[in-house]
C-alpha cells in the first residue's frame, strides 16, 4: 500500500531541503519506489534533487483548455486518456525515484472539470508507486484540489521564530477544515543554533508555543553551513555528504516514526 508524507511550512523554512533529503534516504536504503511531487508553484525541488524538469502539471492544463477552445480534437483522445499521456510524458524519470511537478496556479477561468480529470489521473500514477512525497506551499488547499489521497505523514517545517511556529501551528489546522485525512501531524523545527553541548535547543518561548498549539515535536535540526554553501553554488542537497549534521539529524527523525517505512 502506498503511504503518502505531505512536508507543508512558510516559504524560507527549509521544507524543500527536509523533502529532498527526505527522498535521498527513501532511495538510498532502498525502501521502495519514489514519487516525488512538487506542489509548490515556485517548482525548485527539481534543481534540489538535481534533475531536469521541462513540463509541469500547470502547463499541461493551460494547453489542454487551449486546445478544446480552439476545437482541437487532442489528436482524436478523450480528455481523461489526454491528461494521463501528458502527465506520463512530463513524468521526470530519475535515479531511484520519478517526480512530477504541479507547475503554477490557476489563470483566469473555471478549471473544476479539468482540475477533477487531473486529480484521478494523479491518483491513478501515485498507486504504482512505494512512497508519494509531496513538497507543498505553505497552504494545503491543493492536497484536496489537485488530489484525494490522504496523507500518513504531514511534516510541518518552520524555523526557530515565533512568526515561523505560529504558521505552523495554522497549517496544522489547516488539515482539520480539509476533506483529507492525516494520519500523523508532527513539527520539524530547522536551522535551530546550538544550546548546551552545542546541542540544537528552543528558546522557552518557543518551546511553550509549541506547547500551545499542542504540536507534536519530532525533532530539531541544526544549523548546517554546508546547505547554504551548496545552495550558494547550485549544487543539488542530495550531494551532501551522509556525515552532514542536516542528513544525520533528518534520517535520525524519519526512522524514529514508528510504523512510517
Amino acid at each position: 500500500m502506498t503511504k503518502t508524507i505531505a512536508v507543508a511550512g512558510k516559504g524560507g523554512t527549509g521544507k524543500t531541503t527536509i523533502a529532498a533529503l527526505l527522498i535521498k534516504y527513501l532511495v538510498e536504503n532502498k525502501k521502495g519506489s519514489v514519487l516525488a511531487i512538487d506542489a509548490d508553484p515556485s517548482t525548485n525541488l527539481n534543481l534540489v534533487l538535481g534533475v531536469p524538469l521541462e513540463e509541469t502539471v500547470g502547463d499541461i492544463r493551460e494547453d489542454t483548455l487551449q486546445e478544446v477552445k480552439s476545437g482541437s480534437s487532442l489528436g482524436g483522445m478523450s480528455k481523461p486518456d489526454y491528461l494521463e499521456l501528458r502527465i506520463n510524458q512530463a513524468l521526470v524519470e530519475a535515479d531511484g525515484f520519478d517526480l512530477l511537478a504541479m507547475g503554477r496556479p490557476e489563470g483566469p477561468g473555471c478549471y473544476c472539470a479539468a482540475n477533477s480529470m487531473l486529480r484521478l489521473c494523479i491518483d491513478q500514477l501515485s498507486r504504482s508507486y512505494d512512497y508519494v512525497v509531496i513538497d507543498n506551499e505553505a497552504g494545503l488547499e491543493h492536497l484536496s484540489r489537485r488530489t484525494t489521497r490522504d496523507v500518513d505523514l504531514l511534516l510541518i517545517v518552520s524555523d526557530p521564530t515565533t512568526r515561523g511556529l505560529i504558521a505552523a501551528a495554522r497549517v496544522a489546522g489547516l488539515i482539520k477544515e480539509l476533506h483529507t485525512h492525516a494520519g500523523q501531524v508532527g513539527l520539524v523545527v530547522n536551522r535551530v543554533t546550538g544550546g548546551n553541548g552545542d546541542e540544537p535547543q528552543l528558546a522557552p518561548p518557543l518551546q511553550q508555543i509549541i506547547a500551545d498549539n499542542n504540536l507534536q515535536l519530532l525533532g530539531l535540526i541544526p544549523q548546517d553551513p554546508t546547505v547554504a554553501e551548496f545552495d550558494a553554488l547550485g549544487k543539488p542537497l542530495t550531494g551532501l555528504p551522509p556525515d552532514t549534521p542536516v542528513r544525520k539529524r533528518v534520517e535520525e527523525i524519519i526512522t524514529a516514526i514508528e510504523g512510517l517505512l
